[in-house]
């Protein structure tokens, strides 16, 4: 059957984390189960390059305004064809969702996303053969399956949950930029305490929703990970289910050819030991001192007090004071990027914090690095540490959501396990597994079983497109 996905991003050309991540595996393997998949983007500078205006356009009514949207046409490298709605008032910007210059949200963001997912709908209603089913990612294209179900169109809709803690809310007045009878402003539809809510609208609106671990399916159907939508999620459990995520060997693995290019050298759980020039290499790149009795801590994600930003700053000392190196990769929040920057003042050979890299600085970070922080509060998927894996950098976190989903605690004595996991959300806690990973990190013997044992992990994304395959058939021919 036909899918057509419809997100905000996709990696790497124009994504900020796991959800770009995502999108660009997924068409892949499913269209390896059969299927015909295409993936529907706004239209943004990056993912114009190379891309070839189709003979679609159409205006797209937003509000009181007419805006139009021309659609093009790119195919990546693996074959993923994208449909890039283009509209350069609205999408030629530096940012994605939010302006660099500040890291706030766009303030027409409303109007932005509210735009692409009609112009989704629309470009959904002239393909040829219509698609089966549109696939929905996150708040910016969960109006999707509220103007499918409105407009009684024979498309079935898949909303995929990536964080239910960013829902697309706006105040009540941006509720006529939809268009939308105003039955659907109320508490059955997108209304959410006076404002807004796109993903509420979606969550209602789906014909079925998914989220990226089975831990996290179970955690946003109570509060506090359900963001005040729990009685909603709950309302729709029986069409809520847990589709893996993987990770994509294409993109992230340190011994095929293609994706170790820009690796110091390649290096395999056969044969590790190109890992310590990767390792010189990311040091020399942050510039930091060399050591190579001091393990390197590395941290790839979001500023954004999520990812326990509040207990790792008071650790920093600490966890420096015995000559390791920490390097921070990430941009977002304001407050914590200025506290980073003075950190970094007062270690300035063992602390490196980079708000802006090149491409491939995330897999020569996973390379060069000993041990991955991820201190999360809570995380629904978490594909860094499955990254992490794929390079041999053992990861410290928070048992929680996706992380215990997919990562298991090292034991010594039986020599499994690939990660070193601590169980409560407190700064103690964090310190303890830190300090573990030290002391391992010292007795090699030990040390490297660990790492052999994070490089034979595998996460393949073939159970996802098994799972969606499943879900597919079961929502557009039910029993």
């Amino acid at each position: 059957m036909t899918i057509l996905f419809a997100a905000s991003e996709i990696a790497p050309l124009a994504s900020t984390g796991g959800l770009g991540e995502t999108v660009a595996s997924l068409p892949r393997v499913v269209s390896a189960q059969g299927h015909d998949a295409a993936v529907a983007l706004p239209g943004y500078p990056a993912l114009l390059e190379n891309a070839e205006p189709l003979e679609v356009e159409f205006d797209v009514i937003v509000g009181d305004k007419t805006l139009h949207a021309s659609i093009y046409d790119r195919t990546l490298p693996d074959g993923t064809q994208l449909l890039l709605v283009r509209n350069d008032a609205l999408f030629e910007r530096a940012g994605l969702c939010c302006d660099p210059k500040n890291n706030e949200p766009f303030p027409d963001n409303a109007e932005r996303f509210i735009f692409f997912s009609k112009a989704v709908v629309e470009l959904a209603k002239r393909m040829d053969p219509t698609p089966a089913v549109v696939h929905a990612h996150d708040w910016q294209t969960a109006l999707v399956p509220v103007l499918i179900r409105e407009q009684a169109l024979p498309i079935r809709t898949v909303l995929t949950l990536h964080n239910v803690a960013f829902q697309g809310d706006f105040w009540g007045v941006d509720f006529q930029l939809t268009n939308l009878p105003q039955h659907w402003m109320s508490p059955s539809g997108l209304e959410f305490f006076g404002s807004m809510n796109l993903l509420k609208g979606g969550i209602l609106a789906a014909d079925a929703l998914t989220t990226v671990s089975k831990r996290y399916r179970e955690e946003i159907l109570n509060s506090p990970q359900g963001c005040g939508l729990e009685g909603t999620l709950r309302s729709r459990a029986g069409n809520l289910i847990s589709v893996p995520i993987g990770v994509d060997p294409a993109r992230w693995s340190p011994s095929r050819p293609d994706a170790a290019a820009n690796l110091a050298a390649a290096f395999s759980a056969e044969d590790p030991t190109g890992k310590t020039k990767c390792r010189a290499a990311l040091l020399e790149e942050a510039g930091l001192t060399p050591d190579a009795e001091a393990p390197v801590f590395v941290m790839l994600g979001r500023l954004a007090d999520q990812k326990g930003f509040d207990l790792l700053l008071p650790l920093v000392p600490q966890i420096l004071s015995t000559d390791a190196r920490l390097i921070i990769a990430g941009d977002g929040d304001a407050l914590l990027h200025r506290e980073l920057l003075i950190a970094c003042r007062r270690h300035p050979k063992k602390l490196a914090f980079l708000h802006a890299w090149q491409p491939g600085f995330p897999q020569r970070l996973m390379a060069g690095g000993d041990i991955l922080l991820m201190p999360s509060h809570f995380e629904p998927g978490g594909l860094a540490p499955l990254h992490a894996l794929a390079y041999g950098t053992v990861p410290v976190a928070h048992a929680v959501g996706g992380l215990a989903d997919n990562l298991t605690n090292f034991v010594p004595a039986e020599c499994s396990g690939n990660s070193l996991l601590y169980y409560r959300d407190k700064e103690e806690a964090l310190l303890n597994a830190i300090v573990r990973g030290k002391l391992l990190f010292r007795d090699k013997p030990v040390w490297n079983r660990l790492v052999q044992n994070a490089l034979a992990s595998k996460f393949p994304w073939e159970k996802a497109a098994a799972a969606l395959d499943s879900l597919y058939h079961r929502i557009v021919s039910p029993a």
